[in-house]
């Protein structure tokens, strides 16, 4: 049976039903699987023992995921040995495409358009839109999370001043 969670969020004022289980601080993050841009899987345990901040964006193509791919980007130029993936449900030649034109090079880029692995594991997927929520989870060494984020309303950023913060205290 799959957990329904309502008016968790919403787009543009209306409620939004999630789809999965609810992450929290202090769980150990599930496993998924999800696609690279160049069609192979990828799954949590790919990370390795690295810090992780996972991106969670509806789509690519509009704006506010936009900006939030191209910060995660930029901070993740200065942070050094830590791994930044991006999630949506955007086909992987999409986000191939988004990539070059945008200059994404630091950031991972992964699908979840096939089987919503990540976002029924994490409970980001909107079952009105089958697209993922607005969030960021960090995860330390061990995959544990050390940080939570549902963005309330999706079409606003996270607080990315919390996201750093807790990557910064993880790297320490």
């Amino acid at each position: 049976m799959i957990n329904r969670r309502r008016g968790v969020v919403t787009m543009k004022g209306n409620p939004l039903t999630l789809l999965g289980n609810e992450i929290k601080l202090g769980d150990r993050a599930p496993d998924f699987t999800v696609l690279t841009n160049d069609m192979q899987p990828y799954s949590l345990k790919d990370g390795g023992d690295k810090v992780k901040i996972i991106s969670v964006v509806p789509s690519l193509d509009t704006g506010v995921c936009e900006l939030q791919t191209i910060h995660f980007n930029q901070e993740a130029a200065a942070l050094g040995d830590i791994i930044i993936l991006t999630i949506s449900v955007d086909l992987p030649f999409a986000q191939k495409r988004f990539c070059g034109a945008k200059g994404i090079d630091k950031v991972i880029t992964l699908s979840d358009h096939r089987d919503l692995s990540f976002g029924l594991n994490y409970g980001f997927v909107i079952e009105e839109l089958r697209l993922l929520a607005r969030g960021v989870v960090v995860l330390d060494q061990n995959n544990i999370v050390r940080y939570v984020e549902y963005v309330k309303e999706v079409t606003e950023q996270p607080d990315y001043d919390k996201v750093m913060e807790e990557a910064r205290k993880l790297m320490a």
